[in-house]
């Protein structure tokens, strides 16, 4: 995926000289700015490779940052592994330079981790524009799946929210069913996901609007 400087700035609260349909979205969901937030509304800077010239990208999701709470706590233990070391009966006989060497290589091997693990968070993305619901799977450095639907193409909107993490941070599955060739987009662990719903629906009615004028 294509990233420019600053590429989550986000739209200033004026709203009024914003297009009309820009407008809806922000009456929908609600203003964004903070750079790492898991839903960002109508990004000032964002581009990937597929993107039209005239497209315009209204909405940025990534997974809920509750999600990341497991990797992160991995994280720690894994940097605080080696300060247990001593702690072995058997590592007293370790050459000192041995030690450092293999903490060195450990904390490059969590560094590696951590770095994998927030990459795949931060550019997993849902990408919803005035055309098209794109979902981006980031996998890792050297793969990345690319999934789109046509607005108008869309038939059905549902969403789901299972257990207590999701009931107490509102996020969830958006499932989206299409009359594309893609036949259903899984749009996983969204913030506030019957909001994206609305957005989508919102988008469908206006294109379809246009059409039939």
């Amino acid at each position: 995926m294509k990233r420019e400087s600053d590429l989550d700035v986000v739209a200033p609260d004026e709203v009024g000289t914003e297009a009309p349909i820009v407008e809806k979205v922000y009456d929908i969901t609600g203003h964004t700015k903070h750079p790492l937030s898991s839903l960002l509304i109508n990004p000032d800077v964002f581009t990937f490779e597929e993107k039209a010239q005239q497209e315009k990208v209204l909405v940025v999701a990534r997974s809920h940052w509750v999600t990341n709470v497991g990797w992160i706590l991995t994280a720690i233990l894994m940097f605080l592994a080696p300060s247990f070391l001593n702690l072995i009966p058997l590592s007293s006989d370790i050459a000192t330079r041995y030690k450092i060497l293999g903490g060195f290589l450990w904390f490059l091997v969590t560094f590696a981790f951590v770095f994998e693990r927030f990459l795949s968070w931060y550019f997993d993305v849902i990408v919803i524009t005035d055309k098209r619901v794109i979902d981006i799977d980031f996998d890792n450095l050297l793969s990345k799946k690319f999934a789109q639907a046509n607005i108008l193409m869309i038939q059905d909107l549902t969403f789901k929210v299972t257990g207590f993490a999701q009931t107490m941070f509102n996020f969830g599955d958006v499932f989206v069913q299409t009359a594309a060739e893609v036949p259903q987009l899984t749009l996983e662990r969204v913030p506030q996901p019957q909001k994206i719903i609305m957005v989508l629906q919102m988008l469908k009615e206006e294109l379809g609007g246009k059409n039939v004028k």
